[in-house]
């Protein structure tokens, strides 16, 4: 799980350099940590808390870089190292408290932040900036920020805020917990006050370059970007962020697709000019993955190999093999891989997207019931999923699972609110194909076929008849199908079906009779033969009927027959 607040994604690092009476070495770390440059200053830190062994806060920037390289168990050793060297220390109470957080243990997160809070000097407002930005960290690149976590963080900064009101740490990262929720107004208010109190902020103007991406004003967003980086032609997240925008607009416009391109180049160079370390590769993969474009998923499985080849690889890299070969149709590999990263990481990395592609890969493996049983898993984590229930419905369909297909197709149609016509269309056949079955079982004892899968079959079909543009043909004859089910026999035909087989003779000999029609225009006719010979008592329209089931199939048995009984042939 990358250990990163969505906004820190979306708006940078939000890692201000403060006033800290400190060693120089320390705010040379702090600038590595803001321009994403962790292996930098990780090697910094490590230096100073040797060099400098009893200064707490040392300890808790290293700590903080480890929860930002998704090593959260390492930022807890050296948070607690901090607190050994100062048990008062309000910044490593505040680390702790983000380590819980992102354990997702509320409880003892809640405990810390409170006891960082409780410990901060009178002026000193650090520990209100990092309990806030705790309450933004996120387990991966585009989760979501829960609303309440969102307020916290919000309700901790403007406490900071009335003890420091110029603070640009506290101002930035209450603007980041703002457009996490996308209260663009609040957010532009603290971004646009940051800028204010320091013009030469460039992480204030690609974080107003973020609020222009998200309201879609992407000439707007740009030039925030540019802003940025002429106040430091070498700050590394103006590209990165400059690179997403560029992927959002030309995934929104079609005449923009150049900017794809452009957006891998800015990547590239946001790469350049970070320490190029597996933790920047990672978040290269994050954006490849966001790309969702068949040639970056290329890209990103030999970047993934690539990386999985060095010394102390990152298990996440497991993830990133596992999704790019299934898009890559690598079906095995990307097996593999996925069970490699389930079955090490700790299950507090595990996001609902990895069992969406387990799910996935196990199904293209032949895994079926597995793989419906892990999409349903990841609906369950995260019910923005509910695409899954359309490849849970494909799936059990191509299995002869008829009537969980059916379910799930409707599962689909209620909780995705994007089904179209042709899952209507889907469910009713897979609730037809489940009665067919159920009426043509050769099983001992047969079954009774239950009607009520025709009523759900045939409200479907209604449905797509009532709000498609025109009927369609298709659809009137399966109609006619269910109907025909419906009929106590044909002696005593009531005709149900009669006017759902006719509307399929009007609309297919209207639109031109294909070969691949004939088949069905002969079945419609064989039931209105039958109709009129055996219930209506009208062998002139008989005769008729059969004469074109006959044009359409010279071999029909049914119009033979009747011919022959006739004397007519």
């Amino acid at each position: 799980m990358k250990i990163t607040s969505k906004v820190a994604v979306a708006a940078l690092g939000l890692v201000c350099i403060g006033s800290v009476a400190n060693a120089q070495s320390l705010d040379d770390a702090k600038k590595a940590i803001n321009a994403e440059q962790y292996s930098k200053a990780k090697s910094i830190l490590k230096n100073l808390t040797v060099t400098e062994p009893t200064k707490d806060a040392d300890y808790f920037y290293l700590g903080w870089v480890y929860l930002q390289q998704d090593e959260a168990d390492s930022a807890k050793l050296i948070f607690n190292k901090g607190l050994a060297v100062n048990p008062k220390s309000a910044l490593n109470y505040a680390g702790l408290g983000a380590v819980a957080f992102v354990d997702k243990d509320k409880a003892t997160a809640t405990t810390n932040f409170n006891q960082a809070i409780a410990l901060a000097t009178k002026k000193d407002v650090e520990p209100y900036v990092y309990v806030g930005k705790a309450y933004l960290l996120v387990p991966s690149v585009n989760a979501a920020i829960a609303p309440a976590d969102a307020k916290a963080a919000i309700d901790v900064l403007t406490k900071g805020l009335t003890i420091n009101p110029k603070n640009t740490d506290l101002l930035l990262a209450r603007g980041s917990a703002y457009l996490s929720q996308l209260q663009n107004t609040e957010a532009s208010n603290d971004f646009d006050a940051a800028l204010e109190i320091d013009p030469k902020l460039a992480s204030a103007d690609v974080a107003e370059g973020v609020i222009s991406k998200f309201a879609n004003n992407y000439t707007d967003a740009e030039a925030k970007f540019q802003a940025a980086l002429a106040i430091d032609p070498n700050f590394g997240p103006a590209y990165r962020e400059w690179a997403e925008t560029d992927l959002r607009w030309a995934n929104s416009e079609a005449k923009m697709s150049a900017k794809k391109q452009e957006a891998v180049e800015h990547y590239q160079k946001f790469l350049s000019l970070t320490d190029m370390s597996v933790e920047s590769q990672m978040r290269y993969a994050d954006f490849l993955i966001s790309a969702k474009d068949p040639a970056d998923y290329k890209i990103l499985q030999q970047l993934a190999t690539d990386m999985s080849k060095s010394a102390g690889t990152n298990l996440r890299i497991y993830r990133y093999l596992g999704y790019a070969a299934y898009e890559n149709k690598d079906y095995a590999a990307g097996l593999a891989a996925l069970n490699t990263w389930l079955t090490k990481a700790d299950p507090k990395r595990i996001i609902p997207a990895d069992y969406l592609y387990l799910g996935r890969l196990q199904i293209a493996t032949g895994k079926d019931s597995l793989g419906v049983q892990n999409l349903r898993k990841a609906y369950d984590l995260d019910s923005t999923q509910a695409d899954v229930f359309q490849e849970i419905a494909k799936s059990d369909y191509t299995n002869k699972k008829y009537l969980e297909a059916a379910n799930a197709y409707k599962e689909y149609i209620d909780k995705s609110h994007k089904a179209t016509l042709n899952d209507y269309l889907s469910e009713a056949l897979s609730f037809y194909k489940e009665y067919t079955t159920e009426y043509y079982s050769k099983a001992v004892p047969k079954p009774v076929a239950d009607t009520a899968l025709l009523t759900k079959s045939d409200s479907a079909f209604s449905y797509i008849q009532h709000k498609a543009t025109a009927p369609v043909a298709i659809v009137a004859l399966y109609q006619a199908r269910e109907q025909d089910f419906k009929e106590p026999d044909r002696a005593s035909s009531k005709g149900l079906a009669k006017p759902f087989y006719e509307q399929y003779i009007a609309l297919t000999t209207a639109k031109g009779v294909k070969d691949g029609d004939k088949p069905f225009l002969a079945e419609a006719y064989d039931y209105l033969g039958r109709y009129y010979e055996l219930a209506a008592k009208d062998d002139a329209k008989a005769t008729e009927a059969y004469t074109n089931a006959l044009a359409n199939s010279p071999s029909d048995t049914e119009a033979l027959d009747y011919m022959k009984r006739k004397g007519k042939k």
